[in-house]
């Protein structure tokens, strides 16, 4: 009776409403692109990721017109009032691969910098290698600097550069691609550059003899014609 009356006097149990579930939110690409940017979160777009910028692209390669070299580099001293002051020195040889050249020294407190000079020094200074058949010099000739000597002799095809150092820097970025050649005395980078660098100036092509040829005959043939008037002149006086 007593377990009977427990359960008569025992709260109604309540059963829980139903929570009706709310749809999922469907996703909206412009605010999750607004909540990250102007681009998604990995987008390929993204120039952050290394994409394409919408507004200019990359940069274009501008390719430069000359080929640049550094021949050596040294470190420099020089003594002043406080004490020691050190430097670089940077020599650097450019070309185009077509005949023209050019070499530069340049001193600074940093290597960059020291090259940089030297670029600029021999963007300054061009000369021009005549080059013939088979990709070599006209003919045997010698340059001297100082205490050095370099022999430059032309080679058949397939021979390639039989030099080293600073005369293969220089013959290289002219264009030269089969020449003989050999140092004689200082070995100084500087020397040898120079040296090669006489010799390149007395190179001649068939052509520019020919004009050198006829420039000395008129200039000749001036003279005598001179010489012949003023012998008149004497013989009518």
């Amino acid at each position: 009776m007593e377990n009977n009356d427990i359960k008569e006097n025992a709260a109604p149990v309540i059963a829980p409403t139903p929570v009706e579930e709310k749809p999922a939110a469907e996703s909206n690409p412009s605010a999750d692109k607004g909540a990250q940017g102007h681009f998604g979160h990995g987008d390929r777009r993204d120039p952050r990721n290394g994409g394409n910028r919408r507004f200019g692209g990359h940069r274009p390669q501008v390719q430069k017109e000359y080929e640049e070299r550094v021949v050596h580099i040294a470190r420099v001293t020089k003594v002043v009032k406080g004490g020691k002051r050190m430097r670089f020195s940077a020599l650097v040889v450019i070309g185009n691969g077509k005949g023209k050249f050019g070499f530069g020294i340049g001193k600074s407190q940093e290597v960059p910098d020291a090259i940089k000079k030297a670029i600029n020094v021999a963007n300054a200074d061009i000369h021009y290698l005549p080059i013939v058949k088979n990709d070599t010099i006209p003919h045997t000739v010698e340059g001297n600097f100082g205490a050095c000597k370099v022999f430059l002799k032309p080679a058949p095809a397939g021979t390639g550069i039989v030099a080293g150092g600073p005369v293969r820097a220089i013959l290289e970025l002219s264009g030269v691609k089969n020449v003989y050649s050999k140092v004689y005395g200082s070995r100084s980078s500087i020397n040898v550059i120079k040296a090669t660098v006489d010799g390149i100036k007395q190179l001649r092509t068939i052509s520019k003899a020919q004009e050198l040829l006829a420039k000395e005959q008129g200039v000749k043939a001036e003279e005598k014609a001179s010489a012949t008037q003023e012998e008149k002149k004497d013989e009518v006086k």
